[in-house]
């Protein structure tokens, strides 16, 4: 078994269930890429360079933890940097089928590429990066899941972006 494992997401923003995995995935790999998606398809808050450092501030005690960045299929990615299992998570049984299908297609692009589902800590299966950008949005104080400073540039890039639109 590879020795390194890819955890490929948008992390826009990262939160408590993305570190919970993080964590989980590294007490069984000795070394977890975490994968930045650089999808232009997909519209994210904060830009793949933000999305990095927020990740590399929350990831800095876990041992054997990098973080980049990617563009294109995940499948590529991996192996450029020599891996052959992807990490995934799955909180509640809504993400399975999602999952599922993501897995069997990746295992159809390159079959010696294993998709490994972990799943996070009860108190952390339903968060999404998009609910907590909607309470957010909301005034909602979300330091219960996320770290503190994701919570303040959160609220700055929330903040700014609302100045934004009403201009």
């Amino acid at each position: 078994m590879s020795q390194t494992a890819i955890y490929p997401g948008s992390f826009d923003p990262v939160t408590y269930g993305h570190i919970d995995l993080i964590k989980r995935a590294s007490k069984i790999f000795e070394n977890i890429i975490v994968a930045v998606a650089n999808n232009t398809q997909k519209k994210t808050l904060f830009s793949a360079r933000e999305r990095m450092a927020l990740l590399k501030k929350a990831t800095q005690g876990i041992k054997g933890v990098t973080v980049e960045n990617f563009d294109g299929l995940v499948i590529e990615f991996a192996r450029r940097r020599g891996s052959n299992v992807l990490i995934r998570g799955l909180r509640m049984i809504s993400d399975f089928e999602f999952e599922f299908q993501m897995a069997l297609t990746n295992r159809r692009l390159d079959e010696e590429v294993e998709t490994v589902f972990l799943m996070p800590s009860e108190g952390y299966s339903y968060l999404s990066s998009t609910l907590i950008k909607e309470a957010a949005s909301l005034g909602a104080d979300i330091r219960s899941f996320v770290p503190d400073f994701v919570a303040e540039r959160l609220k700055e890039k929330l903040k700014n972006k609302s100045l934004g639109t009403r201009r």
